[in-house]
């Protein structure tokens, strides 16, 4: 990468790191996703089930199949072969795990996270239940404001997770939301996590690479 946006970059990031612990959630920025991976094995050490939200980031870190060869229990509704009701009973259990591990569609420079599900167990999640919660987010899904964060969402990440889900929606067909009412409709629930949930402890991780969605 170009020594110049690096430095952009992880000014950026440090700037929202700050605003993010001035929001009572613990946080920090690592230049690459191997560092990151690096930062949740180091959480994961005293934990024995691992749940993993609808997250194309958590994933591209590559660290489930290593969290399953130590022993762990990896609580995963994207593993193929489930049925409906495997994946019903996955989701649920999320939200009791001992840590879990997600990623955001947005986060402001002014320390705010913005989630929008289509179910809401990814949401749920980061809200209430899991022993502890770590984010991970690339540098791409950093936005000045709530309302860049909507944005972002609606005509970045939620076209192409409906595009790489395959669903039938008008955004995939046009690349971008026009607030569809259709039955397969993916973006049904918001969530702005303006400060730290009282009783989860969260942690956010800010990475320095284009990951995820």
């Amino acid at each position: 990468m170009d020594q110049n946006k690096a430095w952009w970059i992880e000014k950026r990031a440090q700037r929202t790191r700050e605003r993010l612990e001035a929001h009572e959630f613990k946080a920090l920025y690592v230049r690459t996703r191997e560092e990151a991976a690096r930062e949740i094995r180091r959480h994961v050490r005293l934990v024995q089930t691992v749940g993993v939200g609808g997250s194309v980031t958590i994933r591209a870190l590559g660290i489930l199949e290593e969290l399953e060869g130590q022993g762990k229990k990896v609580l995963d509704h994207w593993k193929p072969g489930l049925s409906k009701e495997e994946i019903a009973e996955i989701r649920m259990a999320q939200l009791r795990c001992d840590l879990f591990l997600s990623s955001v569609n947005a986060v402001t420079t002014n320390g705010e996270l913005i989630n929008i599900d289509g179910i809401g167990n990814r949401i749920n999640g980061t809200v209430f239940g899991p022993g502890k919660v770590i984010l991970v987010a690339g540098y791409q899904k950093i936005v000045e404001n709530i309302e860049e964060g909507m944005k972002r969402i609606k005509d970045v990440a939620g076209p192409l997770n409906a595009k790489r889900l395959n669903i039938d929606v008008p955004c995939v067909k046009v690349g971008r939301c026009v607030d569809c009412n259709s039955p397969n409709r993916i973006c049904r629930v918001i969530a702005i996590h303006e400060r730290k949930p009282m009783l989860t402890e969260m942690l956010v991780i800010l990475v320095g690479e284009e990951i995820g969605y």
